[in-house]
């Protein structure tokens, strides 16, 4: 497909970004923390560990590589400790997922938010960038601003917050500052695909989203304003050619998920006026509801469809992929749609239930419907 040489995300077959990490790495980041190796080691494994996978990604034909997140604990936090003022410790209690609690530290402000530049997810992007050639380019995942802001704003971590911000709107402020800076940081190390991941939007659609957020239902909205214009605002004045996707989700944790319910009541916020290229939308199950939200988005913006889940190693069948593109096609051209697995494999370290085996033959099987479909 002469779609996978485009230099410009996404594609028709495309992956959110994270991959299951080989036993070995994991192996080490044990033994690194328990001393027994030097942080150079560690490194050198996961070097390793990243080559092998690219080579990988390559063999599969994919046109965009990342180096798996293989170099993080978890998609989002890792991102956020390398900013001033943000802390974190091992769990006590975890975050409640689906049948189980996601075990991942507890992180929260110690001061203001600021960014000082050498962010290390910088150097991570250039390791991947060095490995592209004429067929494939990299792309950064990283939480979007909306999941930063809302990582401090949220009842739980809003004692420690209120110590250095009054208000939420000052939180986010500062959000923006330091998005802002990173931006410009990782543009000029030569990054122009760029995804924001982004759980609040999963978080606001729940049933429980008033609990969560600790506010009723004019409450809620308000929460839905913010977390829209802390991601626009953060994208203000960003280059012409810097491609910006957003990937939505709705939990990710050892196969397990947090919330349920689908677009609908973001449809004007998210859809409509967020200002990305391209949304990576999850509709592996019921959980994400049906596609009638898809008329939100502008015309020119791209859709990438999660049809394939990467929660469980059973494949689907072709023919019912098949069926739901035509159906997403109702409400978005066939041309500014694509296709990928509905999350990454391993949002966080553990990884979801099923082998590298029946992961590359998840991938295998979006590239054999991509071409089916667009040739």
């Amino acid at each position: 497909m002469s779609i996978a040489y485009d230099k410009k995300t996404p594609h028709r077959f495309d992956v959110v970004g994270s991959f299951l990490r080989p036993a070995r790495l994991k192996q080490a980041r044990v033994d690194w923390k328990a001393g027994r190796i030097s942080a150079e080691e560690l490194t050198a494994i996961e070097d390793e560990c990243v080559r092998d996978l690219v080579a990988k990604e390559k063999a599969a034909g994919l046109g965009v590589i990342t180096d798996g997140e293989f170099r993080r604990e978890t998609w989002h936090l890792d991102f956020m400790w390398a900013f001033d003022g943000v802390a974190h410790k091992p769990t006590e209690t975890g975050l409640p997922f689906h049948d189980e609690a996601a075990k991942i530290d507890d992180t929260y402000l110690t001061g203001k938010i600021a960014y000082s530049g050498g962010h290390p997810f910088i150097q991570h992007f250039r390791f991947v960038q060095a490995l592209e050639d004429e067929k494939c380019v990299a792309k950064l995942t990283i939480p979007a601003p909306a999941q930063f802001y809302e990582q401090f704003a949220m009842p739980f971590n809003l004692e420690a917050t209120r110590r250095y911000y009054e208000t939420d709107e000052e939180l986010a402020d500062d959000v923006v500052a330091a998005y802002r800076a990173f931006i410009a940081d990782v543009y000029a190390a030569g990054c122009r695909n760029l995804q924001f991941d982004d759980c609040s939007w999963g978080m606001v659609v729940d049933p429980h989203a008033e609990q969560f957020f600790g506010t009723d239902a004019a409450g809620l909205e308000r929460v839905k304003e913010a977390l829209l214009d802390v991601n626009n605002r953060a994208l203000e004045g960003r280059p012409a050619d810097l491609t910006v996707n957003t990937h939505v989700c709705r939990g990710n944790f050892h196969s397990t998920w947090a919330c349920e319910g689908g677009y609908d009541d973001v449809a004007d916020f998210l859809l409509a006026r967020e200002d990305v290229d391209a949304f990576f939308l999850e509709f592996d199950d019921a959980r994400s509801g049906g596609f009638e939200p898809l008329a939100k988005v502008p015309a020119g913006k791209k859709v990438v469809l999660g049809l394939v889940t990467t929660k469980r190693g059973a494949l689907e069948d072709p023919e019912a992929i098949v069926a739901r593109i035509r159906e997403a096609e109702k409400y978005v051209p066939l041309e500014s749609l694509c296709l990928s697995p509905q999350c990454g494999f391993a949002s966080c370290e553990i990884g979801n239930k099923l082998t590298e085996d029946e992961q590359w033959a998840k991938v295998a099987l979006v590239r054999e419907v991509a071409e089916r479909v667009w040739g």
